[in-house]
């Protein structure tokens, strides 16, 4: 292993939303001083929002520059094959103290057309949840895009939507062109692709403290919808100290890990691999050094680490590509 790799975490960057509150604080231990942030980005390249070392002898540099000097050892051969020096996907943990607005993400051939960009493939991990909190997950029932303009125009859009009560521990896999929304009184992992492509469809008629509503992507919308009722609630097993498989797609590959005790961890070089601390907390061990996390951490695995240990109670994600 490289000397100069080691788990890395990274300077939260923190994002006021209309919807946001004070839970990522609360809930997840993040330094907020507002009372509507929304969002922490946990891990990123997008463009003015480019992650930052927290930790070690990295401490200060960026994640496009620790990638640009390690390709290789950083995201792993398999990867960088694919991706070149491109960090391919975003981590983040969301507070909803409102509901967020009724969205789509277009797919990778849309997304390079129009934006250059990436597609926004998803999924969500549920935190906590308030009593009764959904999410709108797609269509009811299979629709079009006459159904969906004409309730669009009359302002019942969200009737043909199908909702879904949410509750800690659910996972919802969405696939580009899935019309979504995170509902009030929610707390979220989430894992993308690398993009920031939203196309928002309906705002429930909010206005920021200026008066003003968001813009809508109406017309960009109409082609990335997929009109059919999906599927997005992943099942999965809980076997303690195992990394049982939550999602596999061609983006990344998510598990859950219920940790209570000591777990050795081999890897092959292929790929980074991505822990996010969703629930109690542990420690990492490598070349006789320890490093602690908690609820609300995310850490990233250089490639070239290819053993350590995962030691405490908690409840974890593992996140690589496949």
């Amino acid at each position: 292993m490289n000397q100069e790799l080691y788990p890395l975490q990274f300077e939260p960057i923190l994002k006021d939303r209309i919807w946001g509150g004070e839970k990522l604080k609360t809930v997840l231990n993040k330094p907020i001083t507002s009372k509507i942030t929304g969002e922490s980005w946990e891990l990123s390249t997008v463009e003015g929002d480019v992650s930052i070392v927290a930790n070690g002898s990295l401490k200060g540099k960026s994640l496009i520059n620790i990638i640009e000097v390690f390709p290789n050892e950083i995201l792993g051969a398999k990867v960088y094959d694919r991706f070149g020096k491109q960090f391919p996907l975003l981590f983040k943990y969301l507070d909803a103290r409102e509901d967020l607005s009724i969205q789509v993400h277009p797919n990778d051939k849309l997304a390079k057309e129009r934006h250059n960009s990436f597609g926004k493939t998803e999924m969500w991990y549920i935190m906590q949840a308030d009593d009764d909190a959904r999410i709108i997950v797609g269509f009811k029932e299979n629709s079009s895009k006459e159904e969906y303009l004409e309730n669009l125009n009359n302002n019942t859009l969200v009737a043909i939507l199908d909702d879904v009560k949410a509750k800690p521990g659910d996972v919802f896999f969405l696939e580009t062109g899935t019309v979504h929304a995170i509902g009030a009184g929610l707390v979220v992992a989430e894992i993308q692709q690398t993009s920031d492509i939203t196309y928002r469809l309906y705002d429930f008629d909010r206005v920021d403290a200026q008066g003003n509503k968001r813009e809508l992507h109406v017309d960009l919308a109409l082609d990335a919808i997929n009109y059919n009722k999906v599927d997005t609630h992943k099942k999965y097993d809980k076997r303690q100290n195992k990394s049982n498989a939550v999602v596999d797609c061609s983006y990344f590959t998510t598990n859950f890990i219920p940790l209570d005790g000591q777990v050795e961890v081999y890897k092959n070089g292929d790929t980074f691999t991505v822990y996010m601390c969703i629930d109690g907390s542990f420690d990492i061990e490598y070349n006789k050094e320890k490093l602690s996390y908690i609820k609300g951490d995310t850490v990233l695995i250089p490639a070239a680490m290819n053993s350590f240990i995962l030691n405490g109670k908690a409840s974890i994600l593992e996140i690589y590509i496949s």
